[in-house]
């Protein structure tokens, strides 16, 4: 994790952790969901993918199971963890698809979009 991604915090106010690096995520590609102070970075909520909400994802045009190997994609698998942007999480939280959320591993910019409590709702690492 670089140096900027560890003074970041997560949405229950501790560092940020780790959310995956296999497949290794985040939008700068270094396991966190970090935003490494830019602007505009919104794969932030940490997550356990589902079946279900790959298929979710899938049907509202994000593809996220299928591989990419031109973008060094090898797509997702059910129980995989990634850094899903904020707005995708929220849309499937509206539609009662949203995956299971890592409290820990979530940038607390998230809060910005969708409320702690819903988030608690879907942790894995509170239940």
């Amino acid at each position: 994790m670089s140096e900027e991604a560890s003074k970041e915090k997560n949405v229950l106010g501790g560092p940020l952790r780790a959310c995956s690096f296999d497949p290794v995520t985040g939008y700068f590609r270094d396991g966190c969901c970090a935003t490494r102070g830019e602007e505009g970075v919104a794969h932030l909520v940490c997550v356990r993918v589902t079946a279900d909400f790959l298929a979710f994802s899938r049907e509202r045009g994000n593809d996220l199971g299928t591989p990419r190997p031109e973008m060094r994609f090898r797509g997702l698998q059910p129980g995989n963890r990634w850094c899903l942007h904020v707005l995708r999480w929220i849309e499937a939280w509206e539609a009662g698809k949203a995956p299971s959320v890592v409290l820990e591993a979530t940038h607390e910019r998230v809060l910005k979009f969708a409320p702690l409590s819903a988030l608690k709702r879907h942790a894995l690492d509170l239940h």
